[in-house]
């Protein structure tokens, strides 16, 4: 976080985010969202889901949200790094990080493996 906007956090609102500013470190079971016969969006996704602590020093570090609230990141699992986006998770009450086949077949990832990622906000 830059230290002009800590400061207005800080000055004007009486607090300023907690937690670490990243690089986050998360580790997780990859799922299967699958989109139902009748769903305009079709296929297989897969995603790993940032919660807890690391959700919230996210939302608290994001300054710009992208379209559907999402956040840029630079995410990095085993040898694997590319930019994406996280999506904001109701029923996590955090993030999901979606796993495009390039990196689940770069690093043999497929549903149900513990993984763990990096993650940083992407400048």
């Amino acid at each position: 976080m830059n230290d002009d906007l800590a400061r207005f956090l800080r000055e004007e609102l009486g607090h300023a985010p907690t937690g670490s500013a990243g690089p986050w470190r998360v580790c997780g079971t990859v799922w299967l969202w699958q989109g139902s016969a009748g769903a305009t969006t079709k296929g297989s996704w897969f995603f790993l889901t940032i919660d807890g602590e690391t959700a919230a020093a996210i939302r608290a570090h994001a300054v710009n949200a992208a379209a559907w609230g999402s956040v840029y990141v630079v995410a990095t699992i085993g040898a694997t790094t590319w930019r994406t986006s996280l999506f904001p998770s109701k029923a996590a009450g955090g993030w999901s990080l979606p796993l495009k086949a390039a990196v689940r077949k770069a690093e043999g990832i497929d549903e149900g493996r513990e993984v763990e990622a990096v993650l940083a906000l992407a400048t």
